[in-house]
């Protein structure tokens, strides 16, 4: 399975358009196309930071996309005010403890680490961190996606709500920080999302 992340600084004022096109014109359009499985898109309404994702069941289904999807790119740059950045990813883990309700919010880790250790964080994540995961109140789902060139990887938490996800705060630190310890992982950046469409469709990978 693989992702196309669309990452946008967009106009705070623009977000609940862009919320508009990309799930009445954008997602109908790409789940149209050979191999996209789903859609979802996460926002911050203070700073206008976005991101929209599609997923894909084969790495060829994903790259025979890019051209058809960067008339739409160009449509949302005028939409939400901002140019988008683009990465590629291959989706290592998918653990749901239950579907996402309205109101769900995110929080997204992005590291970076040894390529060469890929497989072996992944399979540590699955084993060490999703059975304590699944122990945190209001928790909802987990996902992992990598780029093994890089060593780059992006983890997004989704739970019940912001109360929820406020919550977990610090059970989630003391794992992060054991975790990105044990792999010689740098934690890059991090930030909190709502997550304002939730139909990515890839299957449980854990």
């Amino acid at each position: 399975m693989y992702a196309r992340s669309n990452t946008v600084h967009a106009d705070p004022q623009r977000i609940d358009d862009g919320i508009a096109f990309a799930r009445d014109e954008v997602m109908p359009a790409v789940q149209s196309m050979p191999g996209c499985m789903g859609l979802s898109m996460l926002c911050d309404r203070q700073s206008g930071r976005c991101i929209v994702t599609t997923s894909w069941d084969s790495e060829e289904s994903m790259s025979a996309s890019r051209e058809a999807v960067r008339a739409m790119r160009a449509r949302a740059v005028e939409v939400m005010g901002a140019e988008f950045e683009v990465q590629e990813w291959e989706i290592t883990v998918l653990h749901r403890a239950h579907q996402a309700p309205e109101g769900a919010c995110c929080r997204v880790t992005w590291t970076r680490g040894d390529p060469a250790r890929m497989d072996e964080m992944v399979e540590t994540f699955r084993t060490s961190l999703i059975p304590r995961l699944d122990d945190i109140p209001g928790f909802c789902s987990v996902s992992e996606m990598g780029d093994r060139q890089t060593g780059m990887s992006v983890l997004t938490a989704t739970y019940d709500d912001r109360a929820s996800l406020e919550r977990s705060a610090e059970a989630v630190r003391g794992m992060r920080e054991q975790f990105t310890g044990q792999m010689g992982l740098e934690v890059m950046d991090m930030a909190e999302f709502e997550l304002a469409i939730h139909h990515l469709r890839v299957p449980e990978m854990a």
